[in-house]
């Protein structure tokens, strides 16, 4: 049945495809409570029905009847009934708000779970603030849609079915002006429903946009009050929020539209059973209990029948968030350590990283990033281009070349953020491609040049490196990463919550932070992008010392502006234009004129 009527409202294939996949992702998960809800909501509309079918006894044994027994026997039932009713509104209540936490509890686990799975050019492609946005509204949606079935299909039309039956029951004549003006009322409203669809999706992005600007000025505060940028970011967000209000207010007005539409079928069709059905009263002896029965029915169906008729338009605005939370659970996640293919361990006992022949290039997008996920891709210059290089196990290798060369590229790449587009990447001879891809990072320890702390304590934040690692261990690491004694300093220590992205600390801090998570992860591989940039002179030579007595025995890539930092490498690569133009070890690319390493060396770095 609730197929069937689904059918009427679901016009399209599309729509009734996703009603059909959150129906059985969720309502099997929740059988046994929808059940007992769906008890509480029949009965509600049994007594609903009963009491409008009471009337007709009411007016024929105590109005006409004058029986006083009678009265008290139909009083003590409609208390009765109304106490039902009151305890069935209050259980359907609570179960179906937990049905629906537990909804918003299950998509954002799966929706985290699944952003975890996807590659970083996803995230390339969209602003954070924008992609959270739309996820919390979407997630609210599709709850909000469940129920609204629940409610509108369960109650509303049990209930509305059986005060009909209670009409058809007084009177079948006049109750037959129910299925003329139903299917009209209908077919108006699915023309609002329409034009909903387009408008809540607009609302949504825009939304997320308002939310977007506001956590862009909350980050960067301090550059918009140097640069004096409050007045241009206060127009930004005004016409924003003016957008989305004009959006909001479209949505409010075709759904309102609904009221007057209804209201006048309504009052149309009590007007005309009042004087239909005096005049039988008076001219053809109709029987008064008959008609009041009737007319109490059919106020009572008023209010159901109304949200019936509104379904459809809230079902399109909820319809709108369903399917956006599925364009990003079906977006495919690769490298994803479950995947079939890659099934071999990435042990990296030595540690070689080799690049053959390696060309990659990130991927652009049309449109706005943070609105769509399938916007069409172009094709960008390549960043890398035949790329071949040996990082030999144990020893440390350096990168150093002008902004822009793809230096940090190749750190991204031997991590499988991205995949090459031709050419292969291995580790111990073994192509990267064909590795779990959490057993290869298993084998890295990385520090970039932009330390991202995580919402925790300071213990927490190093302990995510490595989960068995003891407090002695943790503790031991920050002391190498010159981070101990600011660590002790702070209010508890190694228990300090961290505000966000750890704001409560200097740069140099978090720097450190990150290096001695690093230390923590305890990998045969070191990969460090900028380890250094962040400290002070004297916490550069402090930790420099600590990375160096890291490095022995590791197979280490680092990328340096620094050249100071790395004079004693291994060996340096010097990249530009994704190619290695040059290579060798300090002293001898200082002394080949022309170089341009000798070049960056002369300006005091890269």
């Amino acid at each position: 049945m609730i197929k069937n009527l689904l059918g009427i409202l679901l016009k399209s294939k599309n729509d009734m495809g996703v009603f059909q996949r959150m129906a059985v992702e969720n309502f099997t998960t929740h059988r046994r409570d929808y059940l007992i809800a769906g008890f509480c909501l029949l009965v509600i509309a049994g007594t609903t029905a009963y009491s409008a079918w009471l009337m007709g006894p009411v007016v024929k044994d105590v109005f006409y009847g004058n029986n006083f027994n009678r009265a008290l026997v139909l009083s003590a039932t409609i208390v009765a009934i109304f106490l039902i009713k009151g305890a069935m509104t209050y259980f359907q209540s609570v179960i179906l708000n937990r049905i629906g936490n537990a909804i918003v509890a299950r998509y954002q686990r799966r929706i985290f779970a699944h952003l975890l799975d996807l590659d970083v050019d996803f995230f390339t492609r969209q602003h954070s603030a924008t992609l959270v946005s739309r996820i919390n509204q979407n997630i609210l949606g599709v709850r909000d849609m469940l129920n609204t079935v629940i409610l509108g299909y369960l109650r509303d039309m049990v209930t509305l079915i059986g005060l009909i039956g209670v009409m058809v029951y007084r009177d079948p004549v006049m109750s037959s002006a129910v299925f003329v003006i139903g299917p009209a009322a209908l077919w108006v409203l699915a023309k609002y429903a329409n034009r909903v669809k387009v408008i809540a999706r607009q609302e949504v992005q825009i939304n997320a946009q308002v939310a977007t600007a506001m956590q862009e000025a909350s980050h960067g505060i301090t550059v918009i009050k140097a640069f004096t940028m409050e007045n241009q970011l206060r127009e930004k967000l005004n016409g924003l929020t003016k957008l989305a209000e004009k959006r909001s207010n479209k949505i409010a007005r075709i759904t309102a539209r609904t009221s007057p539409l209804m209201e006048t079928i309504a009052g149309f069709a009590i007007a005309a059973v009042i004087a239909y059905g005096g005049w039988r009263v008076i001219h053809h002896g109709y029987e008064p209990s008959d008609l009041t029965s009737f007319i109490t029915a059919l106020l009572l169906a008023y209010e159901p029948a109304k949200k019936l008729a509104r379904l459809r338009v809230t079902l399109e605005r909820s319809l709108v968030n369903a399917r956006m939370i599925y364009e990003i659970l079906d977006t495919p996640a690769p490298n994803r350590p479950s995947d079939t293919q890659p099934t071999d361990k990435a042990t990296a006992t030595a540690g070689d990283i080799e690049f053959s022949n390696v060309t990659f290039r990130y991927n652009e997008q049309n449109g706005n990033l943070g609105e769509v996920f399938d916007a069409p891709l172009l094709k960008a210059p390549p960043v890398i281009s035949e790329l071949s290089f040996i990082a030999k196990a144990g020893k440390t290798t350096a990168l150093v070349g002008p902004s822009g060369g793809g230096k940090s590229t190749i750190i991204s790449l031997l991590q499988r953020f991205y995949d090459p587009e031709t050419g292969t990447i291995s580790v111990d001879g073994k192509d990267i491609s064909e590795l779990d891809t959490n057993d290869l990072r298993s084998n890295f320890a990385y520090v970039s040049q932009n330390p991202i702390l995580f919402q925790g304590t300071v213990r927490d934040n190093l302990r995510y490196a490595r989960p068995d690692a003891t407090d002695l261990e943790i503790e031991t690491a920050a002391r190498s990463a010159q981070a101990h004694d600011f660590i002790t300093a702070l209010p508890d220590g190694y228990e300090t919550p961290l505000g966000e992205n750890a704001t409560n600390l200097s740069g140099g801090q978090r720097q450190r932070l990150s290096i001695a998570r690093a230390i923590v992860r305890n990998a045969p591989i070191l990969l460090l992008d900028e380890a250094t940039s962040a400290l002070d002179n004297q916490s550069e030579a402090l930790v420099q010392a600590a990375l160096d007595q890291l490095m022995k025995g590791r197979t280490t890539l680092v990328i340096a502006h620094r050249l100071s930092t790395i004079s004693n490498a291994d060996a340096i690569l010097v990249i530009d234009s994704g190619r290695v133009v040059d290579q060798g070890k300090h002293d001898d690319l200082v002394a080949k004129k022309g170089g341009v390493y000798a070049a960056l060396h002369r300006v005091g770095g890269a």
